[in-house]
């Protein structure tokens, strides 16, 4: 468990993969403006450690400029029943009042 956790705990990791869990597969572009505040390098970077992973595939289609389109793998989308579960989990705590805390703002 310590090992996908790590995984999962880079800067916008689980972000991104929610984007792609509930807009389906994205090109490199539409993804960057579903993130917003993310750096083209941080996403890339991220999208590189996932496609590692296998949580995420990577297909270029040989156009100019090329088109790189980006989406789950059968094992990302093992990801998505629990990140709705966390999802669920921050919207209670949310309204329990748990985030107004500024020591908990970066949760």
């Amino acid at each position: 468990m310590d090992a996908i956790l790590r995984l999962l705990m880079g800067p916008w990791t689980t972000y991104i993969i929610w984007v792609l869990s509930d807009e389906g597969p994205q090109r490199f572009g539409a993804l960057k403006r579903a993130v917003p505040g993310i750096s083209t390098r941080m996403l890339t970077e991220r999208l590189r450690m996932l496609q590692g992973a296998g949580v995420i595939w990577r297909e270029q289609a040989e156009t100019i400029p090329p088109a790189v389109t980006y989406g789950l793998t059968p094992r990302g989308n093992d990801l998505r029943s629990v990140l709705d579960a966390l999802g669920n989990i921050a919207e209670r705590w949310k309204s329990e009042g748990v985030f107004e805390d500024d020591d908990l703002g970066a949760v």
